[in-house]
């Protein structure tokens, strides 16, 4: 199974939600017709005998692709539309562990800077690309700091980020917006032209000089709902690429 197509695991199942933990590199959502195999697909699969009884696949939570962890799962349409509403109402605690370069001067701190689409308000070469700007959508973030290495590279931290506000690359953008960044972070890292030389020539030695990981290292670690009265918590520990290059002496 090539690192694309890496299988995900179940964190925790009740009769409406299925919690798994998504390998990085694995896509969420088809696409395109004919693309890779997804969660989606995966997930299709393993519910075969619930959808043919009426049930569905809803996924509350979408990660990019290079972002691991932790994604909940609706089984049925009743379960899908609470969800979605905690979700819409910030009743969904998410949790995430970033890599990034540098140490923060304060072991916690938050960036409240609104988001929006950099093509939007000025030029860009990539369509994906978000940016602090006015005139965005509003974007809270909490981070912690949780601890700090010396690696044969230099200086690095672990940060706890929780995101308020679910606007897309959030955590990255609020990160590089204080001077650091994700480690591996082609878009928001040293350069943008990371991103664009990545997707003409694919991972190459001269791109993982300055990367150091081949995705960037952001991990959906835990994520909480109160459901039928109760909170339902699921943590997922750090994937071992993460803990891997934190250890690289």
């Amino acid at each position: 199974m090539s690192h694309d197509q890496a299988d995900f695991e179940i964190i925790g199942e009740t009769p409406d939600l299925i919690a798994v933990n998504k390998p990085a590199g694995l896509l969420v959502h088809p696409t395109k017709p004919g693309g890779p195999r997804t969660l989606w697909d995966a997930l299709k699969d393993l519910l075969g005998f619930e959808i043919a009884n009426g049930g569905q696949v809803s996924l509350i939570n979408r990660l990019d692709r290079e972002t691991s962890g932790l994604v909940l799962v609706a089984k049925n349409a009743a379960a899908a539309r609470r969800a979605a509403m905690a979700m819409q109402e910030g009743q969904i605690r998410k949790t995430y562990m970033a890599l990034v370069n540098g140490i923060p001067s304060l072991d916690e701190f938050s960036v409240n800077a609104p988001i929006i689409r950099q093509g939007e308000v000025a030029d860009t070469k990539i369509h994906l690309q978000r940016i602090i700007h006015p005139a965005g959508a509003e974007a809270l973030t909490h981070f912690k700091k949780r601890d700090t290495f010396k690696n044969t590279l230099g200086d690095f931290s672990l940060l706890e980020a929780r995101p308020i506000t679910g606007r897309t690359h959030q955590i990255r953008v609020h990160i590089a917006s204080l001077g650091h960044f994700v480690i591996g972070d082609k878009i928001y890292g040293p350069s943008e032209d990371l991103y664009l030389e990545f997707v003409k020539t694919g991972w190459t030695p001269s791109l993982a000089s300055r990367l150091h990981l081949s995705r960037h290292a952001l991990h959906s670690a835990g994520l909480s709902i109160e459901w039928d009265g109760k909170i339902l918590e699921w943590e997922c520990p750090l994937p071992s690429d993460m803990r891997e290059w934190m250890a690289q002496s």
